[in-house]
C-alpha cells in the first residue's frame, strides 16, 4: 500500500498541488454536472407537465363537442411519442394518489376543467407496458424505454345530450419528460473538463513553481549548511513567509559562523599559548641529572607538544576558506600518490566541484594514516551514478569494529600513545571528515579481510553551495 501511495502521490510540492487542484476541479465539475442534470430533469418535468395540462385542458372540450364515435380517432391523433392519449370506458387509475405531485397536478386540472372528475397517478414504469389501439385492433404502442416513471391522467368526459350513453374517460399516459430531451453529451462534457483542467493546472503549476522556488533555494542552502558551509546565504525574496524563513536561516548561519570562528580562535590561542610553557618545562627537565626521572617527563612533554601543535593545525584547517572550482580528480589523486610513493588506479575520468587545497589535505591525511599504521597504501578512484568514490586501503591490523565511528572524534587514535614516532594528536581523521563533509561528501571506515583497513570517500559529481 505504501508503494502505491508513493506512485500515485507526487513527491514535490508543485506536483502535490497540481494533483490536489486536478482532483478538486474534477470533483467540482462532476458535482456541477449532477446538479445540472437534476435541475434539467426537474425543469423538463415541470415543462412537460405544463404542456400536458394545456393539451388536456384544450382537448377535453373538443372531445365533448363531438359524437362518441369520433372521440377515439381524435385522441389517437393527439398522441405523441411521449404521451399516449385514448378515450376508454374505464379510467387508468381508481383515484388520485396521495403524493404531492399527483395532488398538485389534479388540483390544477380540476381548477381549469370545472366540475369534471380528475384522477392523477404517478408510478414506476413497468418494463413492458403496452396499449392497444381499439379502432384498428392491430397497432401496438409502447412507452419509451428508459422512462423511469409514468404519469397517468384520467378525466371524466361529459355526455352532452346522451345521458344514456356509457361513461367515457380521457386517459393520458405520459413518460418522464426528463428522458425525452437530448441527453447531455459526454464528449462535450469531457472536452470542457479537459480544457478547464489544462488551463487551471497550467496557471496553477506556474504559480506554485514561482511560489516554491525560494523554498527550493532554502533547501539547497540548508543542505550546504549541514555539510559545514557557513558562508552560504539565501536571497530574502518571495512571499512573506519565505522571506521570514530566509532571514531566519541567514541569521542562524551568521550566528553559527561567529560561534565557530570564536571556537577555532580559542583552540588556536590555547594551542599556541601552550607551546611556550611546554618548551620552558622541557628545557628545565633536560637539565635534570636523574635519567630515570628525566626521560618519562620528556616523553610526557613531547606528547603535550604534539597535542598543542594538533590544536593549532585543527583550528587553522577549519578556518581556512578557498573558492570552489572544477577539479580534475584523477590528476589531483595522482599527484598526492606520487608525492607519497603509493600506487594509484583510476577507473573513471571525472571532475568535481571542490576546494583543491582542502580536498587534497583530506585525502592526504588518509594516505598518511594508511602509511603510518598499515605500512602500505593503495588508492583507487571509481564513479557510480552521480558519485565519485575514492578508496584508500592498507595492510595494517585494522580497528576494532566498535571503535570505527569513534575514530573520527578529535584526539582519538588507533593506539594509546601520542608519541610523534607513532602518530600525531589524533586529529587527522577528524579534519579529513570535516573537510569532506563540507564538500557534500561522506567518509567511512571499514575493516578488510583478512586484514587491513579501508577508508571510502564519496563525493557528488555535481556539488555547489
Amino acid at each position: 500500500m505504501t508503494w502505491l501511495r508513493k506512485f500515485l502521490v507526487p513527491d514535490g510540492l508543485a506536483g502535490r498541488f497540481a494533483l490536489l487542484l486536478a482532483c478538486a476541479l474534477i470533483a467540482a465539475n462532476v458535482v456541477a454536472l449532477i446538479l445540472l442534470s437534476a435541475e434539467r430533469q426537474r425543469l423538463d418535468r415541470a415543462s412537460e407537465a405544463e404542456r400536458e395540462v394545456a393539451r388536456i385542458i384544450a382537448l377535453v372540450p373538443a372531445l365533448e363537442a363531438v359524437d362518441p364515435a369520433s372521440r377515439r380517432p381524435i385522441a389517437r391523433d393527439a398522441s405523441t411519442r411521449f404521451a399516449e392519449v385514448t378515450v376508454e370506458a374505464e379510467p387508468l387509475t381508481d383515484k388520485t394518489q396521495t403524493d404531492a405531485r399527483s395532488i398538485a397536478l389534479a388540483s390544477q386540472l380540476s381548477a381549469a376543467l370545472g366540475s369534471r372528475e380528475v384522477r392523477v397517478a404517478i408510478f414506476a414504469r413497468p418494463d413492458d407496458r403496452e396499449r392497444r389501439d381499439d379502432a384498428s385492433g392491430a397497432e401496438t404502442r409502447k412507452l419509451p424505454r428508459g422512462d423511469r416513471e409514468v404519469i397517468a391522467i384520467s378525466v371524466a368526459l361529459r355526455q352532452a345530450g346522451a345521458e344514456a350513453a356509457p361513461p367515457a374517460w380521457l386517459n393520458v399516459m405520459t413518460g418522464d419528460a426528463a428522458h425525452g430531451g437530448d441527453p447531455i453529451q459526454e464528449e462535450v462534457f469531457l472536452i470542457i473538463l479537459g480544457l478547464s483542467l489544462v488551463a487551471v493546472l497550467g496557471v496553477g503549476v506556474l504559480f506554485v513553481r514561482h511560489l516554491t522556488r525560494p523554498l527550493a533555494r532554502l533547501a539547497t542552502a540548508a543542505r550546504a549548511a549541514g555539510h559545514g558551509d557557513r558562508t552560504v546565504r539565501v536571497p530574502e525574496e518571495g512571499a512573506r513567509e519565505m522571506r521570514e524563513a530566509a532571514a531566519a536561516f541567514n541569521g542562524m548561519q551568521a550566528q553559527i559562523a561567529q560561534f565557530d570562528a570564536e571556537r577555532m580562535r580559542t583552540l588556536a590561542a590555547v594551542g599556541h599559548d601552550l607551546r611556550t610553557p611546554i618548551t620552558s618545562l622541557r628545557i628545565r627537565v633536560e637539565m635534570l641529572e636523574e635519567q630515570d626521572l628525566r626521560d618519562p617527563m620528556i616523553r610526557t612533554l613531547d606528547e603535550m607538544a604534539v597535542m598543542a601543535d594538533g590544536l593549532v593545525a585543527y583550528a587553522r584547517d577549519s578556518r581556512e576558506a578557498e573558492p570552489v572550482q572544477a577539479i580534475h580528480l584523477p590528476a589531483l589523486l595522482a599527484r598526492l600518490c606520487a608525492d607519497r610513493g603509493v600506487p594509484f588506479q583510476a577507473d573513471a575520468d571525472v571532475q568535481v566541484q571542490a576546494r583543491p587545497v582542502a580536498l587534497g589535505r583530506a585525502v592526504g591525511n588518509l594516505i598518511d594514516n594508511a602509511l603510518r599504521y598499515g605500512k602500505t597504501a593503495t588508492v583507487a578512484l571509481a564513479a557510480k551514478r552521480s558519485e565519485a568514490i575514492i578508496t584508500v586501503d592498507d595492510q595494517g591490523p585494522g580497528i576494532p569494529p566498535e571503535r570505527l565511528e569513534s575514530m573520527f572524534e578529535p584526539f582519538v587514535r588507533g593506539e594509546g600513545s601520542r608519541s610523534s614516532d607513532t602518530g600525531g594528536a589524533g586529529l587527522g581523521l577528524s579534519i579529513a571528515r570535516t573537510l569532506i563533509v563540507a564538500h557534500g561528501g561522506s567518509l567511512i571506515l571499514e575493516n578488510r579481510k583478512p586484514r587491513g583497513l579501508r577508508a571510502t570517500i564519496r563525493l557528488p559529481l555535481k556539488w555547489s553551495v
